[in-house]
């Protein structure tokens, strides 16, 4: 006949605990991160119901206005125009066009994703934007002006076509100083045939809760296989 004991050794035992305390904390801080990017878009939605509200003159915080729908009002200063690489519509490969805009009656300026427009098929030429000389009023929403890709080379920041953008590096490049956001535009610009259909992101937070699972269910099989590996059949009299 055999009898089971369950005799597992201190030091695994100690190893067991500690792996478990520490899938079960990355477990929960996804969950955080979840609801975190929950709030986050219930705020996008609630900005979206209500009406644009003007940005001032003077410099803000991006965390005041992240998401929220404004307007503003000023001139393009077409020459600092860049383009955004590979960027899609519909399959097609294309740019997105920045271009800054002066504040009326103030030296700081909004930089604006105007929209996305075709590369053609000739990628050596750049397309030809129109941007209006006088006085405009945009509305759009307000995102963090951080845009990175994966680049290996060290001019990604410089010239017309950049593949990822840096405010700073954007506002070292052409010496202006700019409001601490990216103005998605909304309304429209007559004339420069550019295509403005933002996606709309959704929270994101199904994806931490699918790493949540992963590392609970960690946790789990971690006890199932010490307790398996600690289990010892003995034989008895």
């Amino acid at each position: 006949m055999f009898k089971q004991q369950f005799k597992p050794a201190l030091w695994s035992t100690a190893v067991t605990i500690l792996a478990i305390a520490l899938f079960l904390k990355l477990g929960f801080w996804q969950l955080s991160r979840a609801e975190e990017k929950e709030a986050s878009f219930a705020l996008l939605e609630r900005y979206a119901q209500q009406p644009p509200v003007t940005v001032p003159e003077p410099l803000i915080k991006l965390d005041d206005y992240l998401y929220r729908r404004v307007e503003v009002h000023g001139y393009f200063e077409a020459e600092h125009t860049i383009f955004l690489d590979n960027k899609t519509h519909q399959g097609v490969v294309g740019y997105h066009v920045l271009t800054p805009l002066r504040q009326v009656n103030s030296t700081t300026y909004v930089l604006v994703n105007r929209g996305w427009v075709s590369g053609g098929n000739d990628r050596s030429l750049l397309p030809d934007i129109y941007t209006p000389d006088g006085l405009v009023y945009l509305t759009g929403v307000v995102v963090s002006p951080s845009i990175r890709t994966l680049s290996l080379s060290d001019k990604q920041f410089t010239g017309k076509v950049w593949q990822s953008f840096s405010l700073d590096s954007y506002q070292n490049l052409t010496e202006l100083t700019f409001q601490p956001f990216l103005l998605l535009q909304q309304n429209e610009t007559q004339g420069d045939g550019l295509i403005r259909q933002w996606e709309k992101p959704d929270s994101g937070s199904s994806k931490n809760i699918g790493y949540a699972f992963q590392w609970f269910s960690l946790a789990v099989m971690t006890l199932i296989i010490y307790i398996v590996l600690n289990v010892k059949r003995k034989s008895i009299a």
